[in-house]
């Protein structure tokens, strides 16, 4: 048995084709995305022998510069925690790294950059700044700036609903 599709919701006012347009919006963001990803991902591995996960990891303990809790790096990130622990395990064995417990407690650990790992990670942020800039180097800052505040409203519109 064939099913007919299912109607599109509408806004009041809005048309088949303001969806589509949406929709395309969508895929040519998300195009966007994966090709500066894959970008990122590969020059991480090639200039520096680290993967995005890891610049990832080591980007929120560099914005928090006191360091976090496992778990604050994973609500951060969007991840479990158990994403995160094999790549903060692998930090500290590279020195980039330091585990403490919180209040000697054992079961919150505290995760904070060292100083080698501070200095590692400026130098892969700097870079991954420069990849940005040249991938998107064809966008104006005008227009640059009115797409990343139009996206951040649309974040705040709808990031409560989830």
């Amino acid at each position: 048995m064939v099913s007919a599709p299912l109607p599109a919701a509408h806004r009041d006012g809005d048309t088949e084709s303001d969806s589509k347009a949406r929709l395309r919006l969508w895929i040519r963001l998300l195009r966007a995305s994966r090709l500066i990803e894959a970008v990122a991902r590969e020059r991480l591995k090639s200039q520096f022998n680290a993967t995005l996960p890891r610049f990832d990891v080591m980007a929120a303990l560099f914005r928090g510069s006191d360091g976090m809790l496992m778990s604050e790096i994973s609500r951060y990130l969007m991840v479990s925690n158990g994403n995160v622990t094999g790549i903060v395990d692998r930090l500290i064995a590279d020195g980039y790294v330091a585990r403490a417990q919180r209040n000697g407690d054992r079961r919150t650990s505290f995760i904070s950059l060292t100083r080698k790992g501070r200095t590692a990670f400026a130098e892969m942020a700097a870079a991954h700044e420069r990849w940005v800039d040249e991938l998107l180097g064809g966008v104006s800052i005008r227009d640059a700036e009115q797409m990343s505040t139009k996206l951040k409203s649309f974040r705040s519109d709808w990031e409560g609903e989830a």
